[in-house]
């Protein structure tokens, strides 16, 4: 019997037929194969596509499908996946990973025993712990391959004992006897649709089991009004438990009597500070447009080109404080319950008797672009943070993105996968915090304090000179993979001259020229970007690579022992996530998108690999800081209307900052302060790293319920009123809709123009919504799912579950469809990470803003000025592309709330700000050369107003370091880097941006110089390097231009014969409020205290007098033509 079915790579838009083979494997799965895999047997004839089924006969028994996944599994994490554009996918078995043996069962590379059948050199069979799989009692060592000739040909008889294989002990060795296994009646299903399938039914059956823990049928019958059915329990369609329409006769008795905890709870901060805070921005903005009044009406006849470049410029201040501050009417704080999560997820219940998690899968992911400009040892350290966060095992995943293709990114992170056997365990055993091994062994405080384990001291000595050797490793792999290639190069030069004189005898010939090949450690060529650059293994032009790097975990704890590991871990589960590289397909002529397009290329693999329903993105510089932080971040999302929230946000802690944050590297004022605010509207925006996100929500969705509710003339300012009215839909796709569809639920088949082509991608999107639902607990919970739904295994991985992740994350498959559009990581901006948000929040979503009492995520930020103001310069550059474009707040749907529209309008529009701050800088030096101020005169009006505007503003920033936590100092910080980046960096970013849209020209800052920072001994060494760059320009101007205009004005007013001391005073006050906010600025041109000369000094003073001196002699004081006056030298 025999099935022709056309390749999935022949689906769809993908450009040129390809000719890939297929075979089934024991366990039943389709893989694709190549003519040259090691694995196929197809000769080198040119055949169709197609895949030939034989069913299972006497003669051709399959292996026990637990037994084969296993190995299969094991077969995968052992294999390089690569592929591509028009290209086959192929699977690179690898002996070994990196140089060093790798130990962890779970690890890419493991060894194990070889196969005694007689010229087969095969591992044998091994288990989650690592140790052999032997189907026979004589122990006779055998690979998976033998074990399927002897099944098949040698009638079922043991190449060692001569006996019969018992099928038995196959099914005691796999310890698979509380596997759901697939039943016969959902062979027709895909694999995500068999798990979805899997979860429903297993979670209807833990509703209702007895008190002795059996299944009850007669109870389960009785309360979900069940029926039975060929292979399989059916549950009738209009089954209400979880959907918005509660039942109460649906739900367990338990459940009814049960009292209700939330997970979340928000803390309204006091009204003693939060109503004088709300009444004094009302004040302010009452004084504020009777100043502006005051000042129109009373215009400076003397100097009305002053005083009306003055009021522009104050008008426009008045509209962007506006922006600012009307967002932060209603600040919130929240705080969760970590005690309540656990005992609803992970605690023995009617519903899920076990007491294993029942939460929800998380994957976390990294991205890398560059190890030369991301040192592999910080994104190593990154990813042993998250190793080893305190998440359930099997409900976690960690893939590394490397945009660069470099071997030395991969070979570091199996590094850090190997080192992770041991420190994973001890970071469980002993409650280490912080996890990242580098940060941890850093720590000034005693790391014996609170440890009452005796063996800690013996465990943290030895791990610490383990982590002395990684480090010493991934420091030493550049020179290893030089040598190493240079090695298996001059071999290769070698044969090629060896066969050149054979061929050539004594004629002369012209040298050989081998490629400089980059060679991986089981030595074989790197498939992506070579050291030294060549076709199709170059940054831009490579293939698509996937390596698992530790497999999927057991779905029990797995506790080490005594023996197997130099650490006592007999009582720790020594499991590890599942953990995988994967380095995206790019060739010459397609937009990769830079790093959105890395992350969409990472959220497609992960839903075929794993398919966590909730994602969660950091910078390989970020780290886990708290190792619960994922905890807390998902109490939000499982909570009662937790189904609405798009993303949590968490806020970025930085180390490594200077004592002082000369130039507000912290950021507080914004973290701390606009977030929290935020937070009481729509939610806080995206800010690119340590963020949790809801997978459907990426995929472009619109929150469930969003037709629930209708605009009404207030919706924008508070939400939209309800409708009475519920529309129906299935229940399996209740949460997957577009607001461009006017049906109730998006029509499935209208999937592939959004998503692409693949099949798998496609099942897997109902499956991740289903699984991020809260839990339908409390009859106030909308489209949330019954308890115990995710407590069943994950699947195994197999190989064609690898392949067709390599072919969603080539560089064709985004073609014709809405990445980047609408679904995924949004293109077309340098801030891509605001935009996503903004799209999310646009159709309705919310976030959620978590500020964890232990920092949850911490990173490094630049201390060095030139390197900061590039930072902003980035930052303002996507600004002012998200006001030129249609990402701009003006034209965001009315699912937007009027406050979180002018936050985002505010986004877009503050660079612009810095036009009017440098023309208002220099005013005050104007004024002093001239000799006129903004007004006519300073009188009583003019400085009441002053005088209340600057009162209120203070009043309203001690406030608002009551509320947000602020301190004084880095508020003052603030300030003055708003003035040192407004002159420069979002200057320039306007710049660019105006030039951009006008005439299509691309400017680029870059740096020219270095000098100084040479010492080594300095932790804040960086901070004294000077670079100079062209951003550096305006404010220095600004500096030196009041400091000459104090000087000019002084001299002036000094030698006049009637002094204007009013004006002098004025136009000093506004110049000294300059050179306060420059001061940072000109504190990082001296650089290291100390080091500048003091004859740039002298200089500069005399340079200073002379040109005030000489000011004073080319226009001298009204009536006077002598230099001083009346004034004469004795």
């Amino acid at each position: 019997m025999s099935s022709f079915k056309p390749s999935d790579t022949q689906k769809g838009s993908m450009p040129g037929p390809t000719v890939t083979f297929a075979r089934r494997t024991s366990s039943g799965r389709y893989v694709n194969l190549s003519r040259d895999s090691l694995d196929s047997e197809i000769s080198a004839l040119e055949f169709g596509n197609y895949t030939v089924h034989i069913p299972p006969t006497p003669d051709n028994q399959p292996m026990d499908p637990s037994i084969s996944q296993r190995v299969e599994e094991q077969y995968v994490s052992n294999s390089l996946f690569t592929g591509g554009f028009n290209s086959v996918t192929r699977a690179h078995l690898m002996d070994k990973v990196i140089e060093s043996e790798a130990n962890h069962p779970q690890m890419a590379g493991a060894k194990g025993s070889s196969c005694a059948v007689n010229g087969c050199d095969g591992k044998v069979m091994s288990d989650g712990r690592g140790e052999d799989i032997l189907p026979c009692e004589c122990d006779f060592k055998i690979c998976r391959d033998c074990y399927i000739d002897a099944v098949k040909t040698g009638d079922g008889i043991c190449p060692g004992c001569k006996e019969l294989y018992k099928n038995t002990d196959l099914a005691e060795n796999a310890e698979d006897h509380k596997r759901l296994l697939p039943l016969t009646s959902n062979v027709g299903m895909s694999k995500m649709e068999r798990r979805l399938s899997m979860m429903r039914s297993a979670n209807k059956s833990a509703l209702v089991r007895s008190q002795s823990g059996d299944f009850d049928h007669n109870s389960w019958l009785f309360e979900t009004k069940g029926t039975y059915g060929y292979g399989n329990a059916i549950w009738p369609k209009d089954e209400s438990y979880g959907n918005d329409s509660v039942d109460s006769s649906s739900e367990p008795s338990e459940f009814q009597s049960k009292a209700w905890r939330p997970l979340t709870r928000k803390l309204k901060i006091s009204a003693a500070i939060l109503s004088p805070y709300r009444l004094l921005i009302f004040v302010r903005m009452v004084v504020l447009a009777l100043f502006l009044q005051w000042r129109i009406a009373h215009p400076n006849e003397d100097a009305r080109w002053l005083w009306l470049m003055s009021i522009i410029c104050e008008l426009w201040f008045a509209f962007s404080w506006l922006l600012d501050q009307l967002p932060k009417f209603s600040p919130v704080n929240r705080a969760t319950d970590l005690t309540v999560l656990k005992e609803k997820f992970e605690t023995p219940s009617p519903a899920n008797p076990t007491g294993k998690s029942d939460l929800p899968g998380v994957d976390v992911f990294v991205s890398t672009a560059d190890p030369e400009k991301e040192p592999p040892l910080v994104t190593a350290n990154t990813i042993l943070s998250i190793l080893a966060a305190e998440y359930p095992v099997e409900k976690l995943s960690c893939y590394v993105s490397d945009d660069g293709g470099a071997l030395l990114t991969f070979e570091a992170m199996a590094e850090a996968a190997s080192f992770a056997n041991m420190w994973v365990p001890f970071c469980r055993k002993h409650n280490i915090e912080p996890r990242n091994p580098d940060s941890y062994f850093s720590i000034k405080k005693d790391p014996y304090k609170n440890k009452v384990r005796s063996d800690f001291v013996k465990d943290r000595r030895k791990v610490k000179r383990e982590f002395d050797e990684f480090k010493v490793r991934i420091n030493g792999l550049p020179d290893s993979i030089r040598r190493r290639s240079d090695a298996y190069n001059a071999r290769d030069e070698i044969k090629a001259l060896k066969h050149q004189r054979a061929i050539a005898g004594d004629e002369l010939f012209e040298p050989i020229k081998v490629t400089k090949a980059t060679w991986m450690a089981d030595g074989t060529h790197w498939p992506c970007t070579w050291v030294n650059p060549a076709p199709e293994h170059s940054k831009g032009d490579h293939a698509g690579v996937i390596q698992v790097m530790l497999k999927p975990p057991s779905d029990e704890p797995l506790h080490g022992t005594v023996n197997d590991s130099p650490l006592d871990f007999s009582d720790v589960d020594i499991r590890l996530p599942l953990l995988v590289y994967v380095s995206r397909e790019k060739r010459p002529g397609y937009d990769h998108n830079k790093k959105a397009g890395a992350m969409n290329a990472l959220v497609r693999a992960s839903a075929i690999m794993s398919n966590g329903p909730f994602i969660l993105n950091l910078d390989c510089d970020h780290y886990i800081y708290n190792c619960e932080a994922i905890r807390e971040g998902i109490c939000f999302m499982m909570d009662r209307g937790g189904d609405r929230i798009c993303y949590v946000q968490f806020p970025q802690r930085f180390e490594g900052i200077d004592p002082s944050d000369r130039y507000a590297n912290h950021n507080t004022v914004f973290f701390d302060g606009n977030m929290r605010a935020l937070d009481g509207l729509q939610g806080p925006v995206y800010v690119g790293t340590g963020c949790l996100f809801r997978r459907t929500a990426l995929y472009g969705f619109d929150p469930p319920r969003s037709k629930d509710y209708h605009p009404g003339c207030c919706s924008c300012c508070f939400g939209r009123r309800k409708q009475t009215a519920v529309a129906s839909s299935p229940e399996d796709n209740r949460g997957l809709r577009m607001s461009d569809f006017d049906d109730e639920v998006m029509n499935m088949a209208l999937f592939p123009k959004r998503f692409g082509n693949s099949s798998y991608l496609i099942d897997s999107i109902p499956v991740a919504e289903y699984q991020g639902r809260p839990l339908a607990d409390h009859p106030a919970v909308k489209n949330g799912r019954p308890p115990g739904a995710l407590t069943i295994p994950r699947e195994l991985l197999d190989a064609s579950t690898v392949a067709e992740a390599i072919s969603v994350i080539s560089c064709w498959y985004e073609e014709k469809t809405e990445w980047g559009n609408r679904v995924g990581w949004i293109y077309g901006s340098v801030t891509e990470d605001v935009v996503t948000g903004y799209r999310m929040h646009n159709r309705g979503w919310r976030s959620v803003y978590c500020v964890t009492k232990r920092d949850a995520f911490r990173g490094t930020a630049p201390i060095n000025l030139t390197d900061r103001l590039h930072q902003v310069l980035r930052w303002a550059t996507g600004s002012v592309e998200i006001f030129f474009s249609r990402n701009n707040a003006l034209f965001a749907s009315r699912k937007l709330k009027i406050l979180q529209r002018i936050a985002y309008l505010n986004v877009g529009i503050y660079p612009f700000t810095s036009i009017f701050l440098i023309v208002y800088c220099f005013l005050p030096a104007l004024s002093l050369f001239s000799g006129q101020f903004i007004v006519q005169s300073l009188n009583v009006t003019f400085l009441a107003y002053l005088l209340i505007i600057t009162i209120t503003l203070c009043l309203l920033a001690v406030l608002e370091v009551k509320w947000s936590g602020v301190a004084l100092e880095e508020w003052w910080r603030n300030e003055q880097f708003w003035l040192i980046g407004g002159t420069s960096a979002h200057l320039a970013a306007v710049l660019q941006g105006l030039l951009k849209v006008v005439a299509g020209i691309e400017i680029s800052f870059t740096l020219t110089s270095k000098s100084g920072g040479d010492d080594e001994d300095d932790e804040f060494a960086d901070l004294y390097i000077i670079k100079w760059t062209s951003l550096m320009i305006p404010p220095l101007t600004i500096m030196i231009v009041n400091l000459i205009a104090i000087a000019v004005g002084f001299s002036r007013t000094i030698y006049s014969t009637i002094p204007q001391w009013s004006r002098l005073l004025g136009g000093v006050f506004f110049s000294f409020w300059v050179l306060a906010h420059m001061y940072p600025f000109a504190k990082g041109l001296m650089g290291r205290r100390g080091r500048t000369p003091t004859i740039v000094f002298v200089w500069s003073g005399l340079i200073a007098i002379t040109i005030s001196l000489l000011w004073v002699a080319i226009n001298p004081p009204a009536g006077n033509t002598e230099i001083g006056g009346s004034f004469q030298f004795p």
